[in-house]
C-alpha cells in the first residue's frame, strides 16, 4: 500500500513541480505582472494593533535602529539566502523606535519597491510575501504617517498586487504552514481595505477548510509536531484579534480552534516552559509568546493526559511525556522522527532525559540525522530505525522527507492508584524484519519518587540473533559516569545533586552523542544499554532515583 502511495506521491511531485517551473517563467513576464494591478484603496478602513506581530516574530531582543542604516544599501544582495529572506519579510518592522524611524523606513521601502515591486524568485516566495504584507499592514500607522501622496499610492498598490499574486496561486501551496500564513495576509487585506472585501472572504472559507483538515478533534495538528501546534496557533489568534479589531463577526471555527490549541499548549508545555522534543520539535523561546497569550487574556485550565500521541504524567517535582501514538498519515510526516515509545523525563523543573531534538534549525544534515531511533530515548534493533523515509529526491523537494512505512500501536494503558502512576504502550515497527515486538512500562513510584522503566522485547517467531539498544538520552550540560559496580551509572546535575540509574544484568555503556534540538548542535551523553536476542522474550528493568 505504502509503495503505491509512494508512486502515487511520485507522479505528483512530478506535476506540481512542472506547474512551478512554468509558473516561475511566466511570473516574470510583463504580461503576468500586469495582471496584478487592481484597484487602488482608497484608505485603511482601519489600523490593526502592531503589537500582534510580536507573537510571530522569531528575531532575538535587539535594537534596530534604521537611522543608522544607509537606505541605498540598505538591500544589497546577501550571500545567506535565509537572512536575505529574514530583511523582505519586515518582519524586523516592530522592533524599529517608532518616533523616530519613519522618514528613514519610507526611504527603505520606496527603494523595495522600485527594485522588487515585480516578481523576484525568493523574494515573491509565498512565506516571505505573506509575512511582508502581514508586517506591512500591521505597521502601516509608522510607515503612512507623514508620507507624500505619491508614496502612499504606490505603497496601497504594492500591497494589492502582492495580495493578488497570493490570491491567484493559493491553490498550489500544498504546505500547510505556507497556507496559513498566505490565508492570513489575505485575511488582512480585506479587513483593511473595504474594496477587497473578497479577499476577507476567501481566506475565511480556506481557513475553515485548513482547519478541518489539519488538526485532531482535540486541535492537535496531525502532524504530531508540537512546534507545529505552537506555530499554527500564533497564525490563527493573529487572525481572531484582527477580526475583533475590525468589529467583525468571529467565526465560530475559529473561536473553537483556538481554545483546543490553547487547552493542548498548556498541557504539553514542559516544565522549563518548552515543548517536548516529539516528531519535529524543536526548542524555541516562548517567554515572548506566553506574554502575548497572557495581554490578551486568553486562559485555559481543562487538562488533558494524552495530547497528539503524547502521553503526559506528572507527580510532585516530575513530569513524563511518553509518544504513544501512531506515525502521521504520509502528506503529515515530513518532520516526523522515528521514535516510538521514546519519552522525556523532568525533575524538579529540570530535563534529565530527552531526545535529540529536530535540527531544523541547524541543516539538512542535522535534520537527516535526527530522523533515526538512535537519536531518540528508545529502542533500536541492529541499528536500524523503525520507520523508513522517502528517498526519492523529487518527492522530499515537493513535500519534504515523508514515510515510506508504518506501525500498529497497541496494548495502550494508563493506571493511577495511590501508589504509582503508570503507562503502557507497544509497537509491531520491528516486527516484520525481525519477528519482535517491543512493549514498553514506565512509571512513578508515589512513595519514593523513583522514576521505573520496564522494556519487553517479546518475540513472534524464532530466527537469527539480534542485537538491541536501548538509549536514554540526557540533556546536555548533564554528565555521567559508570560506577564500579558496572551496573549503574551516575548522573551529575550539579555540585551537590546526581541521580543514580541502575539496572541488572545487562550490559551498560557511556557513550557521547549529539543534541540537535536548538540552533547549533551541542555535545551531551547517553546511557546505552545493549545486548542480543536470539530465541528466547527479553524484560529489562531499569529505575532511575536520587542519589542518596
Amino acid at each position: 500500500m505504502f509503495k503505491l502511495k509512494s508512486i502515487y506521491f511520485y507522479f505528483l511531485a512530478l506535476q506540481i513541480s512542472l506547474i512551478k517551473f512554468i509558473k516561475k517563467i511566466y511570473f516574470s513576464t510583463n504580461h503576468y505582472n500586469k495582471s496584478l494591478l487592481s484597484k487602488t484603496p482608497q484608505q485603511f478602513y482601519f489600523h490593526p494593533n502592531p503589537f500582534l506581530l510580536s507573537s510571530i516574530t522569531n528575531y532575538k531582543k535587539y535594537s534596530f535602529k534604521i537611522s543608522e542604516i544607509d537606505p541605498n544599501i540598505f538591500w544589497i544582495k546577501e550571500k545567506n539566502i535565509n537572512w536575505e529572506k529574514d530583511r523582505h519579510s519586515f518582519l524586523w518592522l516592530n522592533l524599529m523606535d517608532r518616533k523616530n524611524d519613519g522618514k528613514s523606513l519610507q526611504k527603505i521601502i520606496s527603494i523595495w519597491m522600485m527594485k522588487y515591486g515585480k516578481y523576484k524568485k525568493n523574494i515573491w516566495d509565498s512565506s516571505v510575501l505573506s509575512k511582508r504584507i502581514i508586517s506591512w499592514i500591521l505597521n502601516v500607522d509608522i510607515i503612512l504617517n507623514n508620507g507624500l501622496f505619491e508614496f502612499k499610492r504606490k505603497f496601497l498598490d504594492s500591497i494589492i498586487s502582492q495580495s493578488n499574486h497570493l490570491k491567484k496561486n493559493i491553490k498550489f501551496e500544498k504546505k500547510y504552514s505556507n497556507r496559513i500564513e498566505i490565508l492570513t495576509a489575505l485575511l488582512l487585506s480585506g479587513l483593511v481595505f473595504k474594496e477587497y472585501i473578497e479577499n476577507y472572504r476567501i481566506a475565511i472559507k480556506e481557513l475553515e477548510k485548513l482547519v478541518k483538515d489539519y488538526f485532531d478533534q482535540d486541535g492537535f495538528p496531525l502532524t504530531r509536531n508540537p512546534s507545529d501546534l505552537i506555530f499554527f496557533s500564533k497564525y490563527l489568534i493573529l487572525c481572531k484579534e484582527c477580526i475583533k479589531d475590525a468589529q467583525q463577526y468571529v467565526p465560530e471555527f475559529l473561536e473553537t480552534i483556538i481554545d483546543k490549541n490553547l487547552i493542548c499548549i498548556k498541557n504539553i508545555l514542559t516544565p522549563n516552559d518548552q515543548v517536548p522534543l516529539f516528531n519535529g520539535g524543536t526548542e524555541e523561546d516562548l517567554n515572548q509568546f506566553n506574554k502575548f497569550i497572557n495581554n490578551l487574556d486568553y486562559k485555559s485550565k481543562d487538562k488533558k493526559n494524552i495530547i497528539g500521541g503524547i502521553q503526559i504524567f506528572k507527580f510532585k517535582n516530575s513530569s513524563i511525556f511518553f509518544d504513544v501514538g501512531k506515525p502521521p498519515d504520509k502528506g503529515f510526516s515530513n518532520s516526523y522522527q522515528s521514535g516510538p515509545l521514546s519519552f522525556e523525563y523532568y525533575l524538579d523543573g529540570r530535563k534529565i532525559i530527552t531526545n535529540c531534538g529536530f535540527g531544523s534549525n541547524i541543516s539538512s544534515k542535522a535534520e537527516l540525522l535526527s530522523r533515526l531511533t538512535s537519536a531518540q530515548s528508545t529502542l533500536t534493533l541492529n541499528d536500524t530505525s523503525v520507520t523508513k523515509f522517502e528517498r526519492n529526491k523529487l518527492i522530499n523537494k515537493i513535500f519534504g522527507n515523508s514515510i515510506k512505512n508504518t506501525f500498529r500501536i497497541s496494548d495502550f494503558d494508563f493506571i493511577e492508584n495511590k501508589d504509582k502512576i503508570k503507562s503502557v504502550a507497544s509497537h509491531n515497527g520491528y516486527e516484520k524484519n525481525f519477528g519482535c515486538i517491543y512493549k514498553r512500562k514506565i512509571s512513578i513510584d508515589k512513595i519514593t519518587k523513583n522514576l521505573k522503566g520496564c522494556d519487553e522485547l517479546i518475540k513472534k517467531r524464532d530466527g537469527r540473533p539480534i542485537n538491541y539498544s536501548f538509549r536514554f538520552h540526557l540533556y546536555p550540560g548533564i554528565t555521567a559516569i559508570k560506577t564500579m559496580g558496572g551496573n549503574s551509572v551516575l548522573i551529575q546535575l550539579s555540585k551537590n545533586k546526581s541521580l543514580i540509574f541502575t539496572i541488572k544484568n545487562e550490559s551498560i555503556l557511556v557513550e557521547k552523542s549529539i543534541f540537535l534540538g536548538g540552533n547549533k548542535i551541542l555535545d551531551n551523553t547517553c546511557i546505552t544499554i545493549s545486548g542480543n536476542l536470539v530465541n528466547k522474550s527479553k524484560v529489562i528493568l531499569w529505575e532511575i532515583k536520587k542519589n542518596i
